[in-house]
């Protein structure tokens, strides 16, 4: 390309330009090949196509990138060079493939050759050359290809070839059919097939490439698991394991870990372990741990020591499936060769023990003294402190041996603990926070897996106890020492595993822990305590389990109402019990808190008196916090039976004349209830006050003004009501549904009075037995028509109340009343007001799902009402009338006589709203839009398209409401409609779209680009376009564009999201491998596959260890048996890790990026997968449009509000749009009045001007007039210092 620049003086005028909208009138005019292709399009081509199995199969393999161009280039080369004329051909057996011209091969078997095949590969076309000369021959023969016919031919092919390429690819073909060879053939031909294997490999086992050696190595494996039990009695096979075995510790990696690979599946995986006679272990299990014990003793600690290396990562997997002795034996190795203080060796006889512990091995194999023994060992491999990856897997090691301990002898477990407990908690001086936080997770563990499952077993613990009681206060011991100022750097990592021990043994132990408690509060009260959150939920665990009582034997509350000073030390410790006591004694609240509370009130009300307010405040605060104790004593209480009589007047009193005090009252109650009457005596107890509750409650809530409390207060109320009459005998609800009858019916009531009542008899109408209903709704049938709306929707509210009960006597109720139910509400149909809607759809709802067929005149007659109701101002009685909608359809399927003939009939009488008012022809569309959702499987294609039909007819309606909801139906359509159907009638509906008047258009343009949207997906962009008129091209050109760009965006974000989940960084892996990762005892294989300098340098890195020196001029002791412990994997005095930085981060230029996750992450789902079904939800009515912050606000100006008439729009800006009710502007006082500018006031502070922020002017394009603004504002204020310097400099010399 040339140079981009500004054209010469005059060359502009000279040139030519493409009008707009022209740039493809360049385009020639012929077009040929298309024609020919729309011809073609409908038609069967007369001729042979070259249209092949074989040529989709590859377009698919390049469209979904598992082969690429090249591969396919060479594929074709290699079938053309085969001069395979049968291509085009297809076997009954399986459908050919890009390899069809190599191989014609129909077993399965051999399907890995085809799904991992590599063109450029020449060992890979050698298998296929192969693979094809053997199917040839088999066929020749008359075979039928089974896997015995392939394993004859593959052998004596073996024993044919010559070349290394030929034999590894009969071997790798022989290795994948012998997987499948049934057993009985491979146990006959053991002698033959391991001579000639055995044979292969004793060639292959010197120099030369290694893939023959491997497959072979692979067979022998896969024939030796195949044999039976007798068949490792003989020699020969032991012979021929002892030679793979011998492979296991091979230089080349690919042949030891296929050899180690094989002996693995040989001793886990043989088929005569699974069988109902089947040994404990192997019988060359015994074998194969004495070779491995040699070959360690063999190679001692060398330099490299990479056969022991080899040897270690054998034992990793075979150590749980080896007997007794030999894992006795093979352990007592490791820890021998484990004082090399070699690195790499260490790390690897750790991964052994780790996979030893973590296979959770049966007795035959680990005994329970054998992992004592072994936990005891190991504690002189104990890593520094300092020493950061070996000293996370030894403490990873240890958890996993106790683990394994504690399932097979509980008691020897626990007395290992308290060592590993002290040996923990020393680990918490480390430098290094991964082995704090692995160390804290250990004791954790230990503490959850080891002791908790055995607690209950123990009685009460004392600090003089014997026994495994004894090992627990050892423990506890341990863990306290971590108090001390020692460890102040990791009190955070001490306080949650004293969190853990008080959850676990603080039912149990509470009286040796008393004295840590009283240590705990004195560290609070320290000035600058930095932990006091994880101190706070230390103490509320002691809470929960030891209960309040014991911690505040333990620790005084110190708060009697007689304090000189307002200091209370340990009020802390009043919002710690609320909100952790739980399953305590419901009579410590009695007898402790309820007198305290009463002193601290008077003590209040005094101070009150005394004109103290401040200190009268404080009291009270403290009485009500007191107070907020009591939901949590409700909490599963263990004495409500002997306790609650004490407590019941206290809190009906509370309730009466405590306003303060309600609310927390009545939660207590309702959790009572809830959660704390589990027994029937409980409940009966508890019921047996609803005498004295209910009246005191039922007064509350009748109280007028601010007597009955705030809104939130009555609910609160109304909810305890609620619980309470779920234990409340039903002869007593009756009684007080009568009396509540009576006052409603008053003459004195006022509307307050009688709404109240009303609320009461919706919550006591469910328990009610038959004749108080019937006598009920005698009382209430008069308010089904009352003028006061209120009281209207509040006697529908006890209809409704009664019918959806699941009660006998409310059941019996509805089916006895229910003519009379039918006949009152049809009559009450025209004085039904706008707020009764909601309940009374709902009464009908539940009316309507108990008719039969004879009831069908009923149903016709609330199918007007309905379809009105689905266009209500209330969100409820939208919903309702949807949900009433669908179940009158369900009623009509029940009458029968077939769904369709149902639906139709219902559909018949919906139809009938489309000949009425535009209100009516509006909510017709919006019910058939709903019906055809639910019901569309019952729905014929006729009438579907009759539907389609109609509703395009509508579409030219000139009222909003009727194109509204036609452009609802079509979306729905669109979405839930069959495709064939959808395409017979998308002409017309984009017809009927396009010809929608200019107002239309521009009211729905948001609706209608949704629309668009959707109709693009599914028919294309050419077919839309070509559809609709041209002043719409542009909208589809635009959508066509958002498209592209969010399939771009959704495409890169699941990219990043891949790349970033693939390698997800945890602090602390499940595997002792991944605690090694910075010890890999592999890295010689990495060498020899890449090799390099650096990489051998690393590898030199990664094994060195290092000596730490004594403290000082101290001499190191080599004598000294801790000695080990200097010997370190991590370089000593490095430094601690960088904490990850949590600032906001900044941009390129200097702005901070601050990015909104939550809604961010709603508004990608809401326009992810799900974005069509929440369209299709929220235009049938299901989900309602909440106000929420979307990018694109879908019909922004012709959306209803939900919870009203009122408007979304603020005032804001300047005109008419200004703020009428706003007061001055800040710094209004400092304008001057003649001049422009500010000016200063004596006495008050100098005025100073802010830029406001506004991310508009973050605007590239306004970026120069911003800087004309802020330059004007400088050059005004440097010339008004300058002026003022000049005035000041003329006065000094005056």
């Amino acid at each position: 390309m040339g140079k981009a620049g500004r054209l010469r003086s005059g060359a502009a005028r000279k040139l030519q330009r493409w009008r707009k909208g022209h740039s493809s009138d360049s385009n020639p005019e012929s077009r040929r090949h298309r024609l020919a292709a729309r011809s073609r399009f409908f038609s069967r081509p007369a001729e042979k196509s070259d249209l092949t199995v074989d040529a989709l199969k590859l377009h698919n393999e390049l469209q979904s990138g598992s082969m690429h161009p090249e591969q396919a280039g060479q594929g074709t080369q290699l079938r053309m060079e085969e001069g395979d004329d049968d291509g085009a051909a297809v076997t009954e057996k399986s459908s050919r493939t890009f390899l069809s011209g190599l191989s014609d091969c129909t077993n399965v078997t051999f399907s890995k050759v085809q799904r991992f095949w590599e063109s450029s590969s020449a060992a890979h076309r050698e298998i296929c050359a192969v693979l094809a000369a053997v199917t040839e021959v088999i066929r020749s023969q008359g075979g039928t290809e089974s896997e015995t016919e392939y394993f004859a031919a593959l052998m004596t092919t073996l024993e044919a070839v010559e070349s290394p390429e030929s034999l590894a690819a009969v071997a790798y073909l022989l290795s994948l059919v012998l997987k499948r060879v049934p057993g009985p053939v491979l146990i006959k031909k053991f002698s033959d097939t391991s001579k000639v294997l055995m044979g292969i490999m004793a060639s292959q086992a010197g120099s030369g490439p290694s893939s023959a050696l491997r497959w072979v190595l692979s067979c022998l494996a896969t024939l030796l698991r195949k044999q039976d039990l007798a068949a490792w009695s003989y020699p020969v096979t032991l012979q021929v394991y002892h030679g793979l075995l011998s492979f296991t510790v091979h230089a080349k990696p690919k042949v030891r870990k296929e050899a180690q690979h094989g002996i693995c599946s040989i001793l886990k995986g043989s088929e005569f372990l699974f069988g109902d006679t089947a040994p404990m272990h192997h019988p060359a299990a015994q074998s194969t741990a004495r070779f491995c014990v040699q070959e360690i003793e063999k190679s001692g600690g060398t330099k490299e020591a990479t056969t022991t290396l080899h040897v270690l990562t054998l034992l990793r997997d075979l150590l749980p499936c080896l007997p007794l002795a030999m894992v006795k034996t093979c352990c007592e190795t490791l820890l021998r060769v484990m004082t090399l203080s070699h690195v790499l060796v260490t790390a690897c006889a750790m991964q052994a023990f780790h996979s030893l512990f973590s296979a959770k091995p049966g007795l035959a194999c680990l005994s329970a003294e054998l992992n004592a023994q072994i936990i005891t060992a190991l504690y002189d491999y104990m890593p520094s402190e300092n020493d950061l990856q070996p000293l996370l897997a030894w403490l990873a090691v240890m958890e996993k041996a106790h683990g394994n301990l504690a399932r097979l002898q509980w008691d020897l477990c626990w007395g290992h603990l308290p060592r590993l407990f002290t040996a923990a908690v020393s680990c918490l001086l480390s430098p290094h926070p991964q082995v704090l936080a692995a160390a804290t997770q250990t004791l954790q563990a230990l503490l959850s897996e080891c002791v908790a499952p055995h607690m209950a077993e123990l009685g009460p613990v004392s600090a003089s106890a014997s026994g495994p009681a004894s090992h627990v206060c050892r423990m506890f011991r341990a863990v306290e020492e971590g108090l001390t100022y020692r460890f102040h750097a990791a009190w955070a990592c001490v306080l949650q595993v004293l969190r853990a021990f008080f959850e676990v043994c603080g039912r149990q132990c509470h009286p040796l822990m008393r004295k840590c408690l009283q240590s705990l509060c004195d560290l609070r009260h320290s000035p600058h305590f930095p932990h006091t959150s994880e101190l706070d939920r230390a103490v509320g665990a002691a809470v929960a389990s030891m209960g309040p009582e014991v911690l505040l034997q333990a620790v005084a509350l110190e708060i009697d109402g007689t304090e000189e000073t307002l200091d209370f030390p340990r009020s802390w410790l009043l919002p710690v019990i609320r909100d952790h006591v739980q399953g305590t004694r419901l009579s410590f609240f009695t007898s402790y808190f309820l007198p305290l509370a009463a002193t601290l009130k008077s003590r209040a009300a005094e101070l009150a008196q005394a004109g103290k307010r401040l200190e009268s405040k404080i009291y009270d605060t403290l009485q009500w916090q007191i107070w907020t104790m009591l939901p949590g004593f409700c909490t599963r209480p263990m004495d409500v039976v002997a306790s609650f009589k004490g407590l019941a007047r206290t809190l009906g009193t509370a309730i009466s004349e405590r306003a303060d005090l309600r609310l927390t009252v009545c939660q207590a109650l309702r959790t009572l209830i809830s959660k704390g009457c589990e027994t029937d005596a409980e409940r009966a107890e508890v019921g047996r006050f609803a005498k004295n509750f209910l009246p005191i409650l039922f007064n509350v809530y009748s109280q007028p003004g601010g007597a009955g409390g705030s809104a939130a207060d009555r609910r609160a109320v109304l909810d305890t009501i609620r619980m309470y009459l779920t234990i409340t005998e039903q002869q007593m609800v009756c009684g007080f549904l009568e009396k509540a009858s009576e006052k409603l019916t008053g003459p004195e009531s006022t509307e307050f009075t009688r709404l109240s009542i009303l609320d009461l008899i919706v919550a006591m109408a469910p328990y009610a037995d038959e004749p108080s209903l019937g006598a009920l709704y005698r009382t209430i049938q008069p308010s089904l028509q009352s003028k006061e709306h209120g009281v209207q929707k509040k006697a529908y509210r006890v209809l409704e109340e009664v019918c959806a009960a699941p009660r006998p006597p409310c059941q019996a109720f509805v089916r006895s009343h229910l003519e009379e139910l039918k006949r009152d509400l049809l009559g009450c149909l025209q004085s039904a007001a706008s707020p009764a809607k909601r309940p009374r759809l709902k009464c009908l709802f539940h009316i309507v799902k108990q008719l039969t067929a004879e009831h069908e005149d009923f149903v016709v007659a609330l199918v007007p009402e309905v379809i009105l109701c689905t266009k209500e101002v209330s969100v409820g009685a939208r919903k309702n009338a949807f949900l009433l909608l669908v179940e009158m359809g369900e009623a009509f399927l029940r009458f029968g006589p077939t769904p369709q003939g149902a639906m139709q009939r219902f559909l018949l009488l919906v139809y009938a709203g489309l000949t009425g008012s535009v209100t009516m022809i509006s909510c017709t569309l919006l019910a058939l839009t709903r019906l055809l959702f639910q019901f569309k499987d019952h729905m014929g294609l006729a009438v579907v398209e009759q539907l389609l039909q109609n509703v395009c007819l509508l579409l030219g309606s000139r009222t909003r409401d009727v194109v509204k909801a036609a452009l609802g139906f079509l979306k729905v359509a669109l979405l839930l409609a069959d495709a064939q159907l959808l395409a017979k009638h998308v002409q017309t509906m984009l017809e009927a779209v396009g010809r929608l008047t200019d107002d239309m258009r521009r009211h729905f343009r948001m609706k209608l680009r949704n629309l668009f949207t959707k109709f693009i997906r599914k028919f294309g962009f050419e077919l839309v376009r070509g559809l609709l008129p041209t002043e719409y091209h542009k909208v589809l050109l635009n959508i066509r564009k958002a498209e592209a760009r969010s399939r771009k965006q959704r495409a890169l974000k699941q990219a990043v999201a891949a790349s970033e989940g693939a390698a997800p960084v945890q602090p602390r892996g499940d595997s002792v491998e991944e605690l090694l990762a910075d010890s890999d005892s592999e890295q010689e294989e990495d060498d020899e596959r890449r090799g390099g300098r650096e990489q051998r340098k690393q590898a030199r890195q990664k094994s060195q260890a290092w000596l730490k020196e004594g403290e000082g001029d101290e001499p190191l002791n080599f004598l000294d048996p801790n000695v080990a412990q200097r010997v370190l994997a991590t370089k000593p005095g490095r430094g601690r890790t960088r904490a990850a930085s949590h600032d906001f981060t900044v941009s390129a230029d200097g702005r901070l990026i601050i990015r909104e996750g939550p809604e961010d992450e709603d508004d990608e789902g809401a326009k992810g997968v799900d974005e069509e079904m929440a369209d299709l939800m929220q235009e049938v009515g299901i989900r309602s449009r909440k106000a929420q912050k979307r990018r694109f606000r879908e019909e922004a100006e012709d959306e209803e509000p939900e919870g009203g008439t009122q408007t979304r729009y603020k005032a804001g800006g300047s005109g008419i749009h200004r703020r009428l009710g706003a007061g001055p502007a800040l710094g209004a006082e400092y304008k001057a009045k003649t001049g422009r500018g500010d000016v200063k006031k004596k006495g008050r502070l100098d005025p100073y001007a802010y830029i406001p922020l506004n991310r508009a002017k973050l605007n590239r394009r306004k970026k120069a007039k911003m800087q004309g603004q802020f330059k004007g504002l400088m050059k005004g204020a440097q010339r008004g210092a300058q002026s003022g310097r000049k005035h000041r400099q003329k006065e000094r010399r005056v």
